[in-house]
């Protein structure tokens, strides 16, 4: 085994009870089912937010629960959805007067177990709506049965909802706010090295040394086409170019996502970050808002993703929001 486990043990489980040890004036743990809830979250909310999926993304999406983020969030094993009850239990743990807020990555596991979950609670009393992140370009696909998955965008629209929900909208203005947040996002990732396997070691799929995936999934999902790995200037341009390509219009700007899929150093990702910025710079749109760092691993994955949202102007204050999470960073103003 190539990971730091405890054999004997589940690794989320004991990793989920030493994150909210080391965040303990952030976060409380439930174990039965287990799921994650804020210790303080705004009291002017209306709604209650949930998100969550497989484990080996962190810190998505633990790391976002906190003031001004995510009211709940829970954990599948690792590249798993979460069960149903989990769901379930940590909605009815924090929904509001207004009810609950589901945000669901478009993976099927992830879309049946939300809606089982969604029917419990309504059958309760508890008004659900959700919104479904669906960003990846690289499943944007006739031959792919469940549309784009969900990916880097998730980090960019659990921010921007947490933020609108803390002025106090209503459901049916959340999950409004979180279609459009949704329709302006649009992902690409690309590998360099697979992820180690947790269940067998080693790395879960080949690349040659000169090779690059294309279009990489976060659970490891091999992609469309492996090519020769291209200049650095010419790859970042080209997913570049591919994703505002797919955008609406961008004439307020965007808020860019340099994500690292695990294993990608700082150093390479603020070097993505410039040439893309300069890239942008020459096609006239502006970064309003930005982000840097390894926010949505594939566990050990050498590689990063770039992520874009379309702003309109009024989503920027949400987005520049006080929040206070374990890994979400405090954000300038401009």
């Amino acid at each position: 085994m190539n990971h730091f486990f405890l054999p004997e043990a589940e690794p989320v489980d004991v990793s989920l009870r030493g994150f909210a040890r080391a965040h303990s004036g952030l976060v409380e743990l439930h174990e039965n089912p287990l799921f994650v809830t804020a210790a303080d979250s705004h009291p002017g909310r209306r709604v209650g937010i949930v998100s969550g999926g497989g484990s080996g993304h962190e810190p998505m999406h633990a790391g976002f629960v906190g003031r001004g983020m995510l009211d709940a969030a829970v954990p599948g094993r690792i590249f798993a959805s979460p069960h149903n009850r989990q769901v379930y239990e940590a909605s009815r743990a924090v929904a509001r007067d207004e009810g609950v807020l589901h945000i669901v990555k478009n993976y099927t596991g992830d879309r049946i177990n939300f809606g089982i979950a969604a029917e419990r609670l309504r059958a309760d009393g508890i008004e659900v709506r959700r919104v479904l992140v669906d960003d990846d370009l690289a499943t944007e696909s006739d031959q792919t049965a469940t549309g784009r998955r969900g990916t880097g965008a998730t980090v960019i629209i659990e921010k921007l909802l947490g933020g609108a929900a803390d002025t106090g909208l209503g459901l049916g203005e959340l999950a409004e706010a979180g279609g459009a947040f949704r329709r302006a996002s649009r992902s690409i990732a690309v590998a360099g090295r697979a992820q180690t396997s947790p269940s067998r070691g080693g790395e879960a799929f080949a690349l040659g040394d000169e090779e690059v995936e294309y279009g990489v999934g976060i659970h490891g999902e091999r992609a469309a086409e492996t090519i020769t790995r291209p200049p650095f200037e010419e790859l970042t341009e080209r997913m570049t170019a591919q994703v505002l390509a797919a955008l609406p219009d961008t004439g307020d700007g965007v808020i860019l996502l340099v994500n690292g899929l695990g294993a990608t150093t700082l150093l390479e990702l603020y070097a993505v970050y410039e040439q893309v910025c300069e890239v942008l710079e020459k096609r006239g749109v502006r970064v309003a808002g930005q982000l840097v760092g390894t926010y949505v691993p594939a566990l050990d994955m050498s590689g990063f993703s770039l992520t874009m949202t379309a702003v309109q102007p009024d989503w920027l204050a949400w987005w520049q929001a006080p929040s206070r999470t374990p890994a979400f960073p405090s954000l300038p103003r401009s």
